[in-house]
């Protein structure tokens, strides 16, 4: 017979560790026939269970509901899942949608609702604000290969590690989320994934998923983490399963704003299940988030939430609910529009109304096409408060009139990473209607922050060109470099340096105001990390890119300049890597990821090979202004005639091509330009960035932003 004392060392009991034990007769069974027993059934399933858990008590052994089972998508709990609801949706889609290739799930929660179409071959674009979703979507639905015994060998040495010592989870959530001795195991859980370093980002993603699950299971709540049950009723060890893999082929994952990312986007039919009232899904899962970007930052509050959750807030649980549903529905690009919502209305107490009515939905539906609405009974959660009759969840099936998208608002045009003196994202709106629509390759010789050409369509290829090759470099990087991968290097950086994180813990956190800005809490800091660089300490790195990165967002208005040894130079700024920047990164970075794009870095007279069909913006630096990075005499007079020569021969050979540039600034005019001009078309843009003001006269004193064309506009 077994010793208790050694029962005890055993962490958990697989099935056939207890085939063993019952055949061998090392434990006891109340079942008559226990020596037939060779395989796991639903009918002798609940004997098994109801036996270890006598054995549980008895000898510490850690109980798998099912073990062995893989874990699936569904197995968690989830504010406002679709699970039950998942046969009611695939039947409304079959019956009333056709010729169905790609999905969108746009708030994708779970992914549950995802899945259903996965199952079926479609290819799957699903999003989420919530970093915690948008990793456990890279372990169900990403793309990448993974070596899946690496995964289930890493679980199980996770699921065997012994915590014994305080970490960041059980001084924050331990004898409050979690039994303490779950909260040991948990936070020593999360710093081991940190040390594997042999895993990519969708095999990485498989244990934190892993884990996250495994704390639902385990969490002393009701489902969510907005609060904690005041006594501890989850003693339940936590046990980390191997979650099931799928091949997938060419799923598109994201994390960000929904109205944002229907502007960049094309599916068969969008999937929309929005929050539906005031409770913000960035409290309810805080800690998830915490656990997942495993920033440990500062808590506060009984609840031990994140100081600053303004990123995962959303407007759709807000009193703006209704407008920012009508601009997403405005601009989505698809042949069918599906959306869940519910007849709460004014049903239960304030905080579970409905932030937008059915009347407004259908409204917004209906500018697009026709609107079908079908019902099914639905069991609402709430707080226990409510007594919520006759609930019902709502599907809205729109298919869309392709003549409404004529008539949807301005585009959005991505901006630039980076604050790139002379930047034209402001101009976009004038100079985009100016550029043809029917070329081969859009070249951007002069591609600075690349607003212009990280926005361009081509039938090929974008050639985003610059002579400074640190910029071309950080391009190059943020397009064959995953979005987490980055974030977590610049993370590093910050957290290395010490440098300011107002996006996590506000402005007060450094005794300091907003109009105030950081630059003073970051000057030694900054000072610092630009001293290393400079240096040449991140020479080997091969993230060297990400720290100028870092150079350029903390630095005074983010700005890029080098001094005439080629070191940067700019002094430190009010700013860090706050939520605007956050944004501006990911955009662009799932731009340079979705188009096709080459990289270089030469002088514009060595372009050689343009051909016919392409077509070339320029936006070289300025003859009569002067900017950070020109400031050590890097363009002439010589090289303004070159680039004049050069476009003279581009037209001579059929080549369309716009120039950028001013003809007046403070009192100077740009004679060479002005006079070579005008054999071509000349288009004056707005300075000051309002509705385009073509052909008007500007004084000789103001600035005059041109743009120079060898075509005319339709």
């Amino acid at each position: 017979m077994k010793t208790t004392k050694e029962i005890e060392k055993t962490h958990k009991v697989t099935r056939q560790t207890l085939h063993n034990w019952i055949n061998e007769g090392q434990i006891s069974t109340p079942h008559k026939d226990w020596r037939g027993w060779f395989e796991w059934t639903d009918s002798n399933e609940r004997e098994i269970i109801e036996l270890l858990k006598i054995k549980e008590k008895q000898n510490n052994i850690t109980i798998l509901d099912k073990p062995g089972e893989k874990l699936k998508i569904h197995n968690r709990r989830y504010l406002g899942s679709k699970q039950k609801m998942l046969d009611f949706i695939d039947k409304i889609v079959t019956e009333n949608t056709t010729d169905i290739h790609t999905v969108a799930d746009i708030f994708g929660g779970t992914g549950a609702v995802a899945d259903i179409f996965r199952i079926k071959g479609k290819k799957i674009i699903i999003n989420d604000i919530l970093h915690s979703n948008y990793v456990s979507y890279l372990t169900w639905f990403g793309n990448a290969e993974v070596d899946y015994e690496k995964v289930k060998r890493y679980i199980g040495e996770l699921n065997d590690l012994e915590a014994f010592e305080d970490n960041y989870v059980s001084i924050n959530f331990g004898d409050k989320y979690f039994s303490l001795k779950n909260a040991l195991k948990i936070g020593a859980i999360r710093d081991r994934i940190e040390e594997y370093t042999d895993l990519n980002e969708r095999e990485k993603a498989f244990l934190i998923t892993s884990l996250i699950y495994a704390m639902d299971k385990v969490a002393n709540t009701v489902g969510h983490y907005d609060a904690y049950r005041q006594k501890m009723d989850s003693l339940k060890p936590i046990l980390l399963r191997v979650p099931e893999f799928n091949e997938n082929l060419d799923n598109e994952i994201y994390c960000m704003d929904a109205n944002d990312l229907v502007r960049n986007i094309k599916a068969d039919l969008v999937y929309i299940d929005t929050p539906y009232n005031s409770r913000q899904y960035g409290d309810a899962y805080h800690l998830l988030e915490n656990i997942v970007d495993w920033m440990k930052p500062h808590l506060t509050g009984v609840a031990m939430k994140m100081f600053n959750r303004e990123h995962i807030k959303s407007d759709y649980s807000t009193q703006k609910a209704p407008i920012v549903f009508d601009d997403l529905i405005e601009h989505i690009d698809s042949k069918y529009i599906i959306v869940s919502y519910n007849n709460m209305a004014m049903k239960g107490n304030g905080r579970s109304n409905a932030k937008i009515s059915n009347e407004e939905i259908i409204t917004s539906l209906e500018k697009r096409g026709e609107v079908t609405v079908y019902e099914t009974p639905f069991k609402v959660f709430t707080t226990g408060k409510t007594n919520i009759e006759d609930h019902k969840e709502l599907l809205y099936v729109c298919k869309v009139n392709p003549k409404t998208k004529e008539n949807s608002k301005e585009k959005k045009y991505i901006k630039s990473a980076i604050n790139y003196t002379g930047g034209k994202h402001k101009l976009l709106p004038q100079l985009a209607p100016l550029f043809p629509t029917d070329y081969e390759n859009f070249i951007d010789i002069f591609s600075g922050g690349a607003n212009v050409g990280i926005n361009a369509n081509p039938k090929g290829k974008i050639y985003l060109n610059d002579i400074e090759p640190r910029i071309i470099e950080l391009y190059e990087l943020l397009a064959r470099t995953s979005y987490d991968e980055v974030l977590c290097k610049i993370n590093e950086i910050i957290n290395q340096y010490e440098l300011s994180d107002t996006k996590t813990y506000g402005y007060e956190f450094y005794g300091l105001s907003s109009a105030d800005g950081v630059g003073k809490y970051n000057k030694v800091k900054y000072m610092k990390l630009r001293a290393d660089y400079n240096n040449g300490m991140y020479d080997n790195d091969k993230l060297k890119s990400i720290v100028f990165y870092v150079l350029i967002v903390f630095g005074f208005n983010n700005q890029i300049r080098f001094n005439r040894k080629g070191e940067f130079n700019l002094p430190v700024g009010k700013r860090d890597f706050n939520i605007k920047m956050v944004k501006k990164l990911q955009d662009f970075q799932m731009t340079l990821k979705k188009k096709k794009f080459v990289f270089c870095s030469k002088d514009f007279r060595e372009f050689t090979e343009i051909g016919k069909e392409d077509f070339v913006y320029l936006d070289p630096p300025y003859l009569i202004s002067n900017a950070t990075y020109n400031e050590n005499g890097g363009w002439g007079e010589k090289d303004e005639k070159n680039l004049f020569i050069f476009l003279d021969k581009l037209s001579e050979q059929g080549t369309r091509w716009a120039l950028s540039n001013v003809a007046f600034h403070k009192g100077q005019k740009n004679i060479l330009l002005i006079n070579w001009a005008e054999k071509y078309q000349k288009h004056i843009l707005n300075y000051h960035y309002n509705n385009s003001n073509y052909q008007s006269k500007a004084k000789d004193n103001e600035t005059q932003e041109v743009l120079i064309t060898n075509y005319k506009i339709e």
